[in-house]
């Protein structure tokens, strides 16, 4: 059994009928759309985001109508962001399959997308689900927030760590937030027990995005190979931010010139690399990633042991110790 099969344990059977609902949810009755649905199912990624609803849901009471109507609000909003992220990033490929606009280009993935977002939002209204519509609704809105706040720092090249933790706490965190937060009102009226599974999404999300940034230096114990996509894209992630404070002023100038002016150079991101790598920094950053991982074990330690909440447990520890 793989560790996905692990944590899916005790929600195998709403994952199961979940697929289906996800699939029904993006019926259209136009064939170029059905095709490129069709599309999207057959190549869908691990569904972290699902688990997300459906264990934190599991946690405090039973799987209802409304934890599926989360589950699919959430996964048709997620798949729009992704859609219209590798249009922004003019990104070929997809989980190693070619992107919506490499084979249909900008115009229908960007529709596409728009299609995702608006058939999640109907869901919520068709099925009353008002405040499942606000929880959504809040994370879009922080989440492309924290996407502007880092092209504005980006140009800056930003420096500050509490800057990049706003950032990815908007950007990336608040989605996985708002999946435990709506498996939690799908079942609970009690708003600290909701707020608690909104804090421990947010800090989970964290933990999840410093493992991002690890990949791009091969992973945080050093075994694989670099990329430096992140670089490439001017990103200033955990590693670097802390590698560059931690340099002499020569240093710093250098590598902060190279990002800034240089940065489509291979040779010159390949210095990049090194000296992130040659200094204590991806150290630092999986420190930094274990703290916050750490701390969402603690808050979710605050509910009753039960299957789900092993479930969430090893959820947690995959974001964190996952490959890829």
């Amino acid at each position: 059994m793989s560790i996905v099969q692990e944590i899916q344990s005790p929600i195998r059977e709403e994952m199961g009928l979940f697929e289906e609902r996800f699939k029904q949810a993006m019926k259209s009755n136009t064939p170029l759309l059905d095709k490129i649905t069709h599309y999207i199912v057959k190549r869908k990624g691990k569904q972290l985001r699902p688990m997300f609803v459906f264990l934190s849901a599991k946690c405090l009471g039973e799987v209802n109508e409304n934890t599926y109507t989360a589950s699919s609000l959430i996964e048709l909003l997620h798949t729009a962001t992704l859609v219209h992220d590798d249009v922004v990033d003019d990104a070929n490929y997809r989980r190693g399959f070619f992107s919506l606009n490499a084979l249909w280009k900008n115009k229908i993935a960007v529709l596409v997308g728009d299609f995702l977002l608006s058939r999640g939002l109907l869901l919520s209204v068709e099925k009353g689900q008002f405040d499942l519509l606000r929880i959504v609704s809040q994370a879009v809105s922080e989440m492309s927030e924290g996407e502007l706040l880092q092209i504005e720092r980006t140009r800056s090249l930003n420096l500050d760590e509490d800057v990049y933790f706003e950032i990815i706490r908007q950007k990336t965190a608040s989605l996985i937030a708002a999946c435990c937060e709506a498996g939690a009102s799908s079942v609970s009226q009690d708003k600290d027990l909701i707020s608690t599974m909104k804090e421990f999404g947010t800090l989970t999300g964290i933990a999840f995005q410093i493992k991002d940034d690890l990949f791009d230096y091969g992973d945080d114990d050093g075994i694989g190979k670099p990329t430096g996509i992140d670089i490439k894209e001017k990103k200033m992630t955990l590693p670097l931010i802390h590698a560059i404070n931690q340099a002499d002023s020569r240093t710093r100038s250098r590598i902060v010139r190279t990002v800034k002016n240089h940065s489509d150079d291979p040779k010159r991101v390949k210095e990049v690399l090194d000296f992130v790598q040659s200094s204590s920094s991806l150290q630092y950053a999986k420190s930094r990633m274990l703290e916050y991982r750490d701390k969402a074990l603690e808050v979710l330690h605050r509910l009753p042991d039960s299957e789900s909440r092993k479930s969430l447990e090893l959820l947690v520890n995959y974001t964190v110790n996952r490959k890829k």
